[in-house]
């Protein structure tokens, strides 16, 4: 295709994206409404089946309890060009958190909130499916979305989709998805090559130790001494094993032992995360971080257990699959819009995606100049703008018909 066409097919999804903006907004007010925890999302599920339904597009059989996926099968046929499969996607669950905010679409179940924006990205697919459907005789090739469980609780949704056979089923050429952030402003998007999203690993660590009476220490083997002094050799793993130019985060976030002034308890619990950008350091932080707790336990005449939960495996964005995504950016949101994202510590289970094919992920701006501090992610109070559920279905859309194209 020449620049021209290009230019008019951007109008086209442009006009689409805009007209579509109302419906879209009563979608994502709607998931709002009535949010549903990880693996619990059997309401959310009906909802997306049904909106399919209504537009035209039947789901495909289930791959889990909750969870669902529909195929729009473009018509066009450009020549001899290999018909291909692109896979969207969006997440659908929600947090465990009491919303503080004071709009008319308030969550109206307790303790639960679509705090990171799952809400934006279901309705921003929904919009996608509805657009690309309707021009699906422009469509060179098959586009699959997936509207998946429980990114927000470990071992996230997407692993048992594709251990129930979604990319051996589906074949997708490639993937993309976006994430809000507030940290962006509206109706731009920012982007990352190569490693974008770190992975995310649980620490729990358990010192036994021998209680007794507070005025008598010399009688014990003190947990809480041993502790403290755990907690500070574990920096040393950052900042003397991980090289200065490699990201790596070790934090202990949860320190649970003793209940009374004159008491030392016989045993201490602790918890925390560790972040990496490549699986190399990753696996050198594991073994030198039991290392460091046993030989410091030890040295205090205390045992410590030490269990390490591998989270999400680092989000890598495939570079020329970032690129297209960048230049399909630029053509459809304009040059400005379009930025270029530093590497993040967060974590997200699309990393399970992108080891299976190649693809790239994206923070989608949903940040209003006039935002105050309390609009960001995980909080009781964030709020994005809905306008941006209008530049996502449209970058999306945009961006499946530029990828067949």
């Amino acid at each position: 295709m020449h620049s021209e066409v290009y230019s008019d097919l951007a109008a086209r999804v442009r006009k689409a994206a805009q007209d579509l903006y109302p419906e879209v907004v009563g979608v994502r007010r709607h998931i709002h409404k009535n949010p549903e925890l990880s693996y619990q999302e059997f309401r959310t599920t009906e909802f997306i089946r049904n909106y399919l339904e209504g537009i035209g597009i039947e789901a495909e059989p289930q791959l889990l309890e909750t969870g669902i996926v529909a195929l729009v099968r473009g018509e066009a046929s450009y020549g001899s060009v290999e018909r291909k499969t692109l896979a969207l996607r969006a997440d659908i669950d929600a947090l465990p958190l009491q919303e503080e905010n004071s709009t008319g679409y308030c969550s109206t179940e307790a303790g639960c909130m679509h705090a990171c924006g799952h809400d934006m990205h279901t309705a921003m697919l929904l919009g996608t499916a509805r657009i690309l459907n309707d021009m699906r005789s422009e469509l060179n090739g098959d586009v699959l979305f997936i509207f998946q469980p429980a990114e927000e609780k470990a071992p996230g949704g997407a692993k048992p989709m594709i251990d129930a056979g979604l990319m051996s089923r589906y074949k997708p050429s490639a993937i993309f998805g976006q994430h809000c952030f507030p940290s962006v402003e509206s109706g731009s998007i920012a982007l990352c090559r190569g490693s974008f999203m770190a992975a995310a690993d649980e620490l729990y660590i358990t010192v036994h130790g021998q209680g007794g009476h507070a005025s008598a220490p010399h009688k014990t083997r003190d947990p809480i001494l041993a502790s403290a002094h755990i907690i500070t050799a574990l920096q040393h793993l950052v900042s003397r094993v991980a090289p200065p130019h490699e990201p790596a985060v070790v934090s202990i976030a949860s320190v649970n032992g003793g209940y009374a002034t004159n008491v030392i308890p016989g045993k201490v619990t602790m918890s925390g995360t560790m972040r990496t950008m490549n699986e190399e350091l990753r696996s050198l932080l594991h073994e030198k971080f039991e290392k460091t707790v046993t030989q410091v336990a030890a040295a205090f005449d205390v045992e410590a257990e030490v269990e390490i939960r591998n989270g999400y495996p680092v989000l890598y964005n495939d570079p020329e699959m970032t690129e297209l995504a960048w230049k399909a950016g630029k053509e459809f949101l304009g040059e400005e819009r379009v930025n270029i994202s530093e590497p993040l510590m967060t974590a997200e289970d699309f990393a399970y995606y992108l080891k299976e094919c190649p693809g790239s992920f994206w923070q989608i701006g949903t940040g209003k100049k006039s935002d105050d501090t309390g609009n960001h992610l995980h909080s009781s109070t964030f709020d994005p703008d809905e306008k941006a559920l209008e530049t996502g279905m449209g970058m999306m859309s945009y961006l499946a018909l530029r990828f067949f194209s």
